[in-house]
């Protein structure tokens, strides 16, 4: 992950408890939604965690109140970012985002993330429009890998300094298919986020993809499997 120039008191974590590298989004949501299962915060078995890769076609989304930012509204430009959004199973409680390279409460409820840190209100050219990838954690703590060859120049160099842990392998044995979170493309994006993408969420390696805009009644709507 890369930058171009450009009330949940009771549940509220502090980040220093769960590893993060800097420009490594993904490895840090890897290894939350895993402690997250371990600590008690999820389901043992991650049922009521998503991740979400945000992205588009130009690899370029801004995104307020991030840590990396220079700026006093926290804006930055992402070519891509990935969080953790929880939806319990209780029909009284309320989607959260757990992101790592936010400045907001960890976590925040997702009314809270769209507003502060999508920005909905703010209108941006349509090339800059946010797109969620979202797979159910399950599947992605199987599935993803990443030998961190997106974050080398072509000369070999770190564009960042890289986590000191081995890189992530997944189950099968794969070493990388992180491009294959990351790449979204418009046609991806579901034209209704329906009991269909619901089904696909749970089932595909690569989940869901939907536009900003369906985001919250995605979550809203959402039914974790029995």
């Amino acid at each position: 992950m890369t930058t171009s120039n450009l009330e949940t008191s009771s549940l509220e974590i502090s980040q220093f408890q769960y590893h993060r590298t800097p420009f490594y989004c993904e490895e840090n949501v890897y290894f939350l939604c895993k402690k997250l299962c371990e600590n008690g915060i999820a389901d043992a078995k991650g049922t009521d965690l998503f991740v979400a890769f945000i992205s588009n076609e130009k690899k370029q989304i801004p995104l307020w109140r991030q840590k990396a930012s220079h700026r006093a509204d926290g804006a930055v430009l992402w070519d891509y970012h990935v969080i953790c959004i929880q939806r319990k199973s209780s029909g009284e409680s309320v989607p959260l985002v757990w992101d790592l390279d936010s400045s907001l409460p960890l976590p925040s409820p997702l009314t809270t993330y769209i507003s502060e840190t999508i920005r909905p209100s703010f209108l941006v050219f349509s090339e800059y429009q946010r797109f969620f990838r979202i797979v159910h954690a399950p599947i992605f703590l199987r599935h993803f890998a990443s030998d961190r060859r997106h974050m080398k120049d072509p000369d070999g160099n770190w564009s960042a300094d890289p986590p000191t842990y081995d890189p992530i392998t997944a189950e099968d044995g794969t070493l990388h298919n992180l491009n294959e979170y990351m790449e979204i493309r418009t046609s991806d994006v579901v034209s209704n986020a329906g009991v269909d993408s619901f089904n696909s969420v749970f089932t595909e390696k690569l989940g869901v993809v939907i536009g900003e805009n369906q985001l919250e009644e995605f979550f809203t709507q959402i039914s974790l499997p029995a």
